[in-house]
């Protein structure tokens, strides 16, 4: 376009024409990142992005209204020099869990401490909930690693963090969509399939409850432990190091 090449992750300065209405002409000068390039019926070209510093630009790239902004190639200025460019490695942090459920809820608590922090370019916080059918379209979104931020009992004292690698290769085959729930080895199985059996990396930071509920209880339970919630905090530092290792080791390679 233009003979400039815009894919996921580029950076751009937004120069929306005159004849843009009023909400494009109020980001004139902005810096976004490209989520994606489509074709209408009419065989026109629109550059969705988001914006750099949105605290909701991961509802954008879920392509929430209000987050994503569409305009032509000649309204984008792209950013020269490596700044400009995708980022090397991307990075998706998914905080996963139903907050209804006590101690279930520390993957979107962490993930609402973690996207309070400034992040590299290229990494992307985002809540996911009980949505397990977004994550598994998500995570197929050019991204290289993914991390998921989950309530993981093994034994543990509760609020013990740990790193856990999945076997991806144990997952069972196919994959049921699942709009409202969020079972982690059902999305990875479901975004394999999606994803013609290929998936980015996949590491868990995962919290050891205290308060465990299976779904059947006929309470909801809104709040988590104190040990957990103490695990909230602590989990900032902790992924920020695991995200500094991932970058680190992709740059090595």
């Amino acid at each position: 376009m233009n003979g400039v090449s815009y894919r996921p992750g580029t950076r751009v300065r937004l120069r929306p024409s005159r004849r843009a209405d009023i909400m494009d002409l109020a980001l004139d000068g902005r810096i976004a990142e490209v989520a994606a390039v489509e074709e209408d019926f009419e065989g026109q070209v629109h550059v969705a992005v988001v914006l750099e510093g949105d605290p909701g630009r991961d509802l954008g790239a879920a392509s929430q209204i209000g987050h994503r902004f569409f305009f032509a190639p000649d309204e984008l200025e792209p950013l020269t020099g490596p700044a400009g460019g995708p980022p090397g490695h991307r990075v998706l942090v998914a905080g996963v869990g139903n907050i209804f459920m006590a101690d279930d809820g520390f993957g979107p608590e962490a993930a609402a401490a973690l996207a309070r922090r400034p992040l590299p370019d290229g990494v992307h916080v985002a809540d996911f909930g009980i949505r397990g059918m977004d994550l598994a379209y998500r995570m197929l979104d050019g991204y290289d690693t993914v991390v998921l931020l989950d309530a993981t009992p093994h034994g543990q004292p509760p609020g013990t963090l740990s790193l856990i690698e999945p076997d991806l290769a144990q997952l069972p085959a196919g994959g049921t969509p699942e709009a409202h729930a969020m079972d982690p080895v059902k999305v990875l199985a479901l975004a394999r399939s999606l994803g013609d059996g290929q998936l980015p990396r996949v590491l868990v930071v995962g919290c050891e409850p205290q308060i465990r509920m299976n779904g059947d209880e006929i309470d909801v339970v809104v709040g988590l432990s104190g040990p957990v919630r103490d695990a909230v905090e602590r989990s900032v530092p902790f992924v920020e190091s695991v995200v500094t290792d991932i970058l680190a080791d992709a740059e090595r390679r």
